[in-house]
This record gives structure tokens, C-alpha cells and sequence, in this order.
């Protein structure tokens, strides 16, 4: 059985649950009475979140989209490979974000690591990139983490600052005490100019 979140993947907040029947079928419901012992019943009680799946939906239907407009390149390799129809589209949309992404990692990196007094937590070796996704935690020497947030946001540059609700972690880094850090995430449809422009911002107004 496979679980998600489809909010991970520009979707809505909802829950995906997958496994084969005859194991769903088996394993028991805690549900009201009225419910049915049958699937998919058993597991879905009441009204359904109905808006929360077409939301689902539609982000399927935009990575399918992102594979058809931009995964060109990768289609033959993955049709070698067995992938057809819409599992095809996917696997082209997140093979051609995966590259996407990793040039935004690369300019991200080496923007934060050009900046004077800033701390990155993290993956910071540039031949490591394909370890890690385009997010990166920083702090600012003299610079508490929600106000190098406040100075961002009023260029139109959303971070996030505090502890993302990895407590354990801030506290082990020794950074909880002092606001947490600073996390800002570059996803496939930032550009490389927007990166730049980070780092001119962090160097010239935090």
C-alpha cells in the first residue's frame, strides 16, 4: 500500500491511500456502523471532499500537461523503458522538473554561498547536488531569522523562518534559541534571474 499527501505535489491539503484490493478488502475499518463493510466505503465515511479531488486531479493534470510541453526530450527513453500514456506524461513532467531543478539548486548554492556572513545548513558540496532538492536553510551572522523573512518579503520574496516544525532539528543545529533559520525553496517554475536577484537583495537590503 502507498500513502500521499497531494499538497507535496501542488495539489490540495487531502490523502491518497493505494493498495491492491483483496488486501484493503481484508484489513478492518474503524468507521460508524452505518457505514459499509465494502470497499471503497469502508475506509471513505460520509460526504466526500469532493473539492479536495478535483483539486487532486487538476494537479495531475498539469504535471500532465508540463510533461507534453516540456519533457520532449526524455519520451523515447522512457517509452524504451515501458511507460505509456499518462504514466508516460508524468514521468516525462517530473523528469524534465528534476533537471529544471537541479540548475536552480546549482545558481542557489553558489548565490547563498557568495553572501557575507551567511551560515547554510545543509548539502553545501556542488558535486552533491543530485542528493538534495532546490531548499536550502541559512542564517545571517547578526541578522535574526524572522526579520531577514520581513526584509525579503517586502521585495515580493516569500521565505519561511522559525523551525518548519522540525523542532528536533533546530534545537540539535544550536539554532532554536535564536529564531531557527531562514528556508527559501526554489520549485520549476522559478527562473534563474529570480535567484540572482535574491542575492543581490541579501547583499544590498537585509
Amino acid at each position: 500500500m502507498n500513502c500521499a499527501s497531494p499538497y507535496k505535489f501542488f495539489g490540495p491539503h487531502a490523502g491518497i491511500l493505494y493498495g491492491r484490493y483483496d488486501l484493503l478488502d481484508e484489513l478492518k475499518a474503524y468507521k460508524v456502523r452505518p457505514a459499509p463493510d465494502s470497499l471503497p466505503g469502508k475506509f471513505e465515511t460520509g460526504t466526500q471532499n469532493h473539492e479536495g479531488i478535483a483539486g487532486v486531479l487538476g494537479a495531475l493534470e498539469y504535471f500532465e500537461w508540463l510533461g507534453k510541453t516540456f519533457g520532449g526530450e526524455q519520451e523515447e527513453g522512457l517509452r524504451e523503458r515501458g511507460y505509456s500514456g499518462r504514466r508516460l506524461e508524468l514521468k516525462k513532467a517530473l523528469t524534465a522538473i528534476r533537471a529544471g531543478e537541479f540548475e536552480l539548486s546549482r545558481a542557489l548554492l553558489a548565490t547563498l554561498m557568495g553572501i557575507p556572513g551567511l551560515r547554510l545548513y545543509g548539502l553545501a558540496d556542488s558535486r552533491r547536488l543530485d542528493e538534495r532538492v532546490p531548499t536550502f536553510s541559512f542564517t545571517l551572522e547578526g541578522k535574526h531569522p524572522r526579520a531577514v523573512a520581513e526584509a525579503l518579503a517586502k521585495e515580493n520574496i516569500y521565505v519561511w523562518d522559525g523551525n518548519y516544525y522540525a523542532l528536533a532539528v533546530t534545537e540539535r543545529l544550536g539554532v532554536e534559541a535564536g529564531g531557527g533559520m531562514v528556508r527559501v525553496g526554489a520549485v520549476h517554475y522559478n527562473t534563474l534571474d529570480e535567484v540572482a536577484r535574491l542575492g543581490d537583495v541579501l547583499k544590498e537590503k537585509v
